[in-house]
């Protein structure tokens, strides 16, 4: 199996991905991240249904994103040992090592802080930002190609301020 493929036959072959999975033609089942999230928790915890309204809400929706997140992380796992041999475990990108410090409690803390504005953003628009980016821009929902471009125009500028090169002193 080749370690890399063309960027454009990824993305024919994620669009196909997407159509028979997500779409309303395909399976008609959204995506998203929050809610297998919320589920794996409540069946971590033994939340019964009947006793919490927001578990009965979520209990068909949030199996199959549980299901879904379960088979991303073993296949991205699959794929980084066996496939294209990359795996490693890194506390701080090379990226961060380079423009901010080599600190782990300074990477964490702004991951946090960064990921917590993502999410909360994202929540305040009624849904995670998996669900309107990946699920909301293959149902091409209004919401979800306006939460796609916010996100992404907002995550360049903000890059291109936080990443910005450190003066040389030569």
């Amino acid at each position: 199996m080749p370690r890399k493929i063309p960027w454009w036959a990824g993305g024919i072959l994620m669009s196909l991905l997407f159509f028979f999975t997500f779409s309303e033609w395909g399976a008609g089942r959204p995506i998203g991240a929050s809610t297998g999230m919320a589920y794996l928790s409540e069946v971590l915890f033994g939340l019964d249904a009947d006793a919490h309204e927001y578990t009965a809400l979520i209990e068909t929706s949030g199996a199959w994103e549980g299901v879904m997140l379960i088979g991303v992380f073993f296949g991205g796992l699959f794929m980084s040992l066996f496939v294209t041999k990359t795996f490693h475990i890194s506390t701080i990108p090379t990226l961060w090592k380079t423009r901010k410090n080599s600190s782990v409690p300074s990477r964490m803390v702004w991951s946090f802080i960064a990921g917590f504005l993502l999410v909360y953003g994202a929540r305040l628009a009624g849904g995670c930002n998996a669900g309107h980016i990946l699920s909301g821009g293959s149902q091409t929902a209004v919401s979800g190609m306006i939460f796609t471009v916010v996100a992404l125009g907002t995550g360049m500028i903000t890059g291109r301020f936080f990443y910005k090169r450190k003066k040389s002193c030569a």
